[in-house]
């Protein structure tokens, strides 16, 4: 499967952002995860969706600020971004795996097929 991330821009701290991961097909058979690189960082975790059933997952830090769902009518993930802060900013990943279970949602070795980022600027 190919995805495509969308949606990265400049925003203000306390802004909104709306990121797009597109999938050429099928995507209901996948669990799709978003992870991001931050400047000289190594990429991490963010937030996670499975392929079936209610299983979401979250990094503790946007918590309560960040919202993942799936339209697989679509073959599209989004990932909601509100109250966004300069810590937030980062190139972000979105991932495919067709195996990933519920317990492994957030490890990046579980999910086979990546798309290329999606750069979001967050200013002071």
């Amino acid at each position: 499967v190919q995805l495509q991330a969308s949606g990265g821009g400049l925003v203000q701290a306390g802004g909104s952002l709306r990121l797009s991961c597109a999938a050429s097909g099928g995507f209901s058979r996948y669990s799709v995860g978003w992870f991001r690189q931050a400047p000289g960082e190594e990429r991490t975790f963010v937030a996670a969706i499975h392929r079936s059933g209610p299983g979401i997952d979250y990094v503790d830090s946007v918590k309560g600020r960040f919202t993942i769902s799936r339209d697989n009518a679509k073959n599209t993930v989004y990932l909601q971004m509100n109250s966004l802060r300069p810590e937030d900013t980062a190139v972000y990943y979105c991932a495919a795996g067709p195996s990933v279970i519920r317990s492994n949602l957030a490890s990046q070795s579980a999910y086979a097929y990546w798309g290329q980022g999606t750069l979001v600027t967050v200013s002071s």
